[in-house]
């Protein structure tokens, strides 16, 4: 039986180097706010609006550092709210999902692809990973206790030696389960 911490992820936008100077001017860096529980990412100062078919959002978060591409991640409400149909991805994998527009204080973006609602993950270090007898990309399924509890399933593992164990669950699934940031799920193998 093995403990994982759980953090819940809120809508987020990571953009690519050529977005940021498009939305924030020729030559700009993102301003870390605050670091997130992977090593060398973090929430930064800066928001964007996102506008799609039916609705819209100001002040979605980018986490840094900027991406090879960019991308939206949102829970599937934000999904009805805005008139997209996304699809459950594990993130960088945007290939033929919607796009979106994005404006921020120095210009505005559509990108053609790249609004996902991140599948539920967990990270692991690489010597997590072997303690725990798991594999890259291994599906597992993850249970939670208290008024609440639930099992989530089709947990995907991922695993590097740049990672921190932790699980990653949007709003939509933390809020249905009770679950709030470092939160412990126990992982069924």
């Amino acid at each position: 039986m093995f403990e994982v911490p759980i953090g819940v992820s809120a809508r987020h936008i990571h953009l690519s180097p050529e977005h940021i100077e498009q939305l924030f001017g020729a030559g700009y860096e993102l301003n870390v706010l605050k670091p997130l529980s992977q090593p060398g990412q973090y929430a930064a100062e800066e928001t964007v609006a996102v506008h799609g078919p039916k609705g819209s959002f100001g002040k979605v978060r980018i986490l840094g550092p900027a991406r090879g591409a960019t991308q939206l991640e949102i829970s599937r409400t934000d999904a009805f709210a805005l008139g997209i149909d996304a699809p459950v991805r594990l993130s960088g994998n945007i290939e033929g999902t919607p796009g979106i527009r994005i404006v921020g204080p120095q210009g505005e973006v559509t990108i053609e692809q790249g609004v996902i609602v991140a599948a539920r993950h967990i990270h692991l270090h690489t010597s997590d990973a072997e303690r725990m007898n798991i594999q890259d990309k291994q599906i597992v399924s993850v249970k939670t206790e208290g008024e609440r509890g639930v099992i989530f399933s089709n947990v995907v593992c991922r695993v590097s030696d740049q990672f921190q164990l932790d699980m990653h669950i949007d709003t939509d699934e933390a809020n249905a389960a009770g679950v709030k940031n470092g939160d412990k799920g126990i992982i069924m193998i």
